[in-house]
């Protein structure tokens, strides 16, 4: 399984790749997926380029095939202007349209205050929902007071196990993924053998399918002024009982 890892962060280091690192190593603690980093700094210029020539590097390329493939994605942006930063966007705007369409999409987010802490929700959440990604319910905002505290802590650990279960198969998707290769002509006799009579059927069974068909028989033949049954078309498949045999089936019963 592949984990791809987008960090749109701006310096060296950045805070922002190191949540990205946090949250991939959470994620890594429930699953042995292969990840792979792409720093959206390295390719700031093939991005531009791409933009206004319609044609990509081979560089960038090569990271937009990546994501296009992952299993399951996270994308940490910085935020400028109470948004994601205009490097992340332009990235994501060179992807195809369907390119993420099902993939699970860890959302992240660093900022200088905690008043940025909507923008993985009116931001970044709408963003991959109109690429129809799968956007986790847990998103991760990091403020620069929030580093070393416990809050953090636990939204990274409660996240990396969110996207995790994505990536770790379970027995009803090994299932649904494996092939039935078994031969079907046992069920299939086994079908046709429960449908057929039984040979030596209680005589009980036979007696109340007689008369269910007398029954049958009676509803729909026409009759006397008395009740009694006076003719039926054999060509309708029954025949006329007697009004004293019918009794006496009914009785039976």
């Amino acid at each position: 399984m592949k984990l791809i890892v987008v960090s749109a962060g701006l310096g060296s280091p950045s805070s922002t790749r190191l949540l990205a690192d946090r949250l991939t190593a959470a994620t890594l603690r429930h699953t042995d997926a292969e990840p792979e980093v792409i720093e959206l700094r390295e390719l700031a210029t093939e991005i531009a380029q791409h933009l206004v020539t319609g044609f990509p590097p081979a560089r960038l390329a090569t990271a937009l095939d990546a994501v296009a493939a992952a299993d399951a994605l996270i994308a940490v942006t910085p935020v400028f202007a109470a948004s994601y930063s205009g490097l992340f966007k332009s990235f994501f705007d060179l992807l195809h349209k369907d390119a993420l369409t099902g993939t699970p999409v860890l959302v992240a987010a660093t900022g200088g205050t905690p008043r940025h802490s909507l923008v993985t929700e009116h931001a970044l959440r709408p963003l991959f929902t109109h690429l129809r990604a799968l956007v986790l319910p847990t998103a991760v905002y990091a403020a620069s007071q929030d580093w070393g505290q416990e809050g953090l802590a636990q939204r990274i650990a409660r996240a990396g196990a969110e996207l995790a279960r994505f990536l770790t198969p379970t027995p009803h998707t090994l299932r649904a993924a494996t092939p039935d290769t078994t031969d079907t002509a046992p069920d299939a006799a086994a079908d046709a053998a429960r449908s057929a009579p039984a040979q030596g059927a209680p005589a009980v069974d036979v007696a109340v399918d007689a008369a269910v068909d007398v029954d049958t028989a009676a509803a729909i033949a026409p009759r006397s002024p008395t009740g009694a049954i006076t003719s039926v078309d054999p060509a309708d498949g029954f025949q006329g009982v007697p009004f004293a045999e019918r009794l006496a089936a009914l009785g039976a019963r």
